[in-house]
């Protein structure tokens, strides 16, 4: 009985492993392809009450941008891996492509 319940959970978790629609796996993909394209960063600064002050600093670096990989290719294959297709075009057509 254990055995059986066991086997239903695995199945349905290798279920949710699969591809998924093209269009979401696109959506997905953008930031990968972003991030190959150059870092990602923000500086905040800020002065509170009582003279309190406070900054904080995030930066963003894939091993993508890193390692100068093509963006379109580096989308391409995010997409094929995501969804088991291939992108409906390339990463370097898309508006966010040049944000």
């Amino acid at each position: 009985m254990m055995w059986r319940a066991l086997a239903t959970v695995l199945v349905l978790g290798l279920g949710a492993c699969g591809p998924i629609p093209l269009p979401e796996a696109e959506r997905a993909c953008i930031n990968d392809a972003q991030l190959a394209q150059r870092p990602r960063g923000s500086i905040a600064f800020g002065i509170g009450s009582g003279g309190y002050s406070g900054a904080a600093v995030e930066l963003g670096v894939s091993s993508d941008y890193l390692l100068h990989r093509d963006p379109d290719q580096v989308y391409a294959a995010c997409v094929q891996r995501r969804s088991g297709q291939a992108p409906t075009r390339p990463y370097s057509t898309l508006p966010e492509s040049r944000m």
